[in-house]
């Protein structure tokens, strides 16, 4: 019976969640499965991979064959590495305790350049985060301007008209005044 390392497909329309499971190479792409290896998600940035290192590394050797995909994910896990690895050592290139000492190193620099990709997306997040909020500082700053403008206008206007209905009267009143005089005598 030939087996395959390959995705299943889970989740809803356009939020995909894939299982990694060992399959019979005939069985339907979601359809019966011989173990399920472990989980990925491609939804969150960097994509979440859950996987029982062990089992995976035991299908690799017994033969199963990795689709593109999940070759891709076992190598970025270090399945792959560490079987070529266990491959020097049967061959005697290598004794178990320097593939070991390689293959710590290794996982070691892979975790440095994971979490370096999460520090700068964090880091890239915040920065944005700060830059919204300057534009939108600068942006509330102009209206409380232009609205400090039109308020001071329509105060000047309002003053202007004041002034104008209290000296438009006294002009008025005087004439009525001396034609009171006039009257008077």
């Amino acid at each position: 019976m030939a087996v395959k390392l390959r995705l299943q497909r889970h989740g809803k329309k356009g939020k995909p969640f894939f299982h990694i499971v060992a399959a019979d190479v005939r069985s339907k792409r979601d359809g019966r499965f011989i173990e399920k290896v472990g989980t990925y998600n491609p939804n969150t940035d960097p994509a979440t991979i859950n996987l029982e290192f062990d089992r995976a590394l035991y299908w690799v050797k017994n033969g199963a064959v990795p689709t593109d995909t999940c070759r891709a994910i076992l190598s970025y896990k270090g399945v792959l590495m560490k079987d070529h690895l266990d491959r020097g050592v049967l061959k005697g290139a290598l004794t178990q305790d320097q593939a070991d000492a390689k293959f710590a190193k290794w996982v070691e620099e892979k975790e440095g350049k994971v979490q370096g990709k999460v520090d700068k997306l964090a880091k890239d997040a915040a920065d944005l985060k700060a830059a919204q909020l300057k534009a939108e500082t600068e942006v509330n700053e102009k209206r409380a301007a232009e609205i400090a403008a039109k308020l001071a206008e329509q105060t000047a206007a309002e003053e202007a008209v004041e002034e104008s209905t209290e000296e438009a009267p006294a002009e008025g009143d005087a004439p009525a005044e001396e034609a009171n005089e006039e009257t008077a005598e």
